[in-house]
């Protein structure tokens, strides 16, 4: 990746545009503000977003599929073949100074004529109990990283979306049991899936239970429902879906909606000028790695006419 040396980093530097973010949304965002001659630096937290953790990707144009770590080592080369900085770093603060704003992190200042904020969203926790107890232990929200310890043993999968439907099909391979564990009627996946998890003869759907806690002794030993039932397993994977990383927009004043979205228009525009927004961290309703990046290559055109607008040679 292409690295910026910071021992000789001009603090004193104004970028463009730097966008924060390491997904899908904030590489295309930047992979567009470079062909546009911006000056353009990415701030992520950590590189590849949660598409990384997703073990299979069959919905990106162009890729009949690939992991979600192969869709981010292409997005990784195209933004190195373009030279585009790349720092892993964490936002805490933004002020707006003259014709510019100065974003500090934790040991470092950057300043940018513009900003895209492509945070995206963490993932949701039950809060139950045992939950925290057993994180690591048991507990997991990532089925591609942890899964393969769980050969020939039995686990749940809490949730009723896609992407539970993709974890039990992923955990499948591996292990000797699954349960989609699921509060309502009909699992909301994707039909080709929904077929695949019924067609699984290792996958077994337990609708309309929740789970009040997680057991163990060490390790996570078994579930129990609201109905008072316990089922034994070795392992939860949680996929209940996620929240919006919109923490340094709200400290920065820029408008949330009511489930803490960025509120965006069609240009990507929030309620401040020379501040964008994209992807999961906003509030569009579907949310997608390709409908994301199209939001990133939007903001980035419209930084770029932001720019243009100041007056402001790019």
């Amino acid at each position: 990746m292409y690295n910026i040396n910071m021992e000789e980093f001009d603090v004193e530097k104004i970028y463009d545009l730097i966008v924060l973010g390491g997904g899908p949304t904030a590489i295309g965002c930047a992979i567009y503000a470079k062909r546009f001659a911006m000056d353009v630096l990415i701030i992520g937290k950590t590189f590849g977003g949660l598409i990384a953790t997703t073990h299979i990707v069959e919905n990106y144009p162009g890729i009949t599929t690939v992991s979600g770590q192969g869709l981010m080592d292409m997005f990784r080369d195209h933004m190195d073949s373009l030279e585009i900085p790349y720092i892993s770093d964490e936002i805490r603060s933004i002020e707006k100074i003259d014709d510019h704003f100065e974003l500090l992190s934790f040991f470092q200042k950057f300043k940018a004529h513009s900003i895209v904020i492509a945070t995206g969203s963490v993932r949701k926790k039950l809060g139950i109990p045992g939950e925290d107890e057993f994180a690591g232990r048991g507990v997991s929200y990532c089925a591609t990283c942890d899964g393969p310890f769980y050969k020939d043993k039995i686990v749940c999968v809490i949730g009723g979306s896609d992407s539970a439907a993709k974890e039990a099909l992923f955990l499948a391979q591996n292990v000797k049991k699954v349960y989609i564990i699921y509060r309502g009627e009909e699992l909301r996946a994707e039909p080709i899936n929904k077929k695949r998890v019924k067609e699984n003869e290792k996958i077994e759907i337990i609708y309309k239970r929740n789970i009040i806690e997680i057991i163990g002794e060490g390790n996570v030993k078994s579930v129990m429902f609201d109905n008072g039932e316990i089922l034994h397993v070795d392992g939860v994977f949680i996929e209940i879906g996620s929240v919006p990383n919109s923490e340094i927009a709200q400290r920065i004043g820029v408008n949330l909606n009511a489930k803490n979205e960025i509120i965006i228009n069609r240009k990507s525009e929030t309620n401040i000028p020379g501040i964008f927004a994209a992807g999961d961290v906003a509030d569009a309703p579907f949310k997608q790695a390709i409908t994301g990046v199209a939001e990133g290559v939007m903001a980035a055109y419209s930084s770029f006419d932001f720019l243009k607008e100041m007056n402001i040679e790019y």
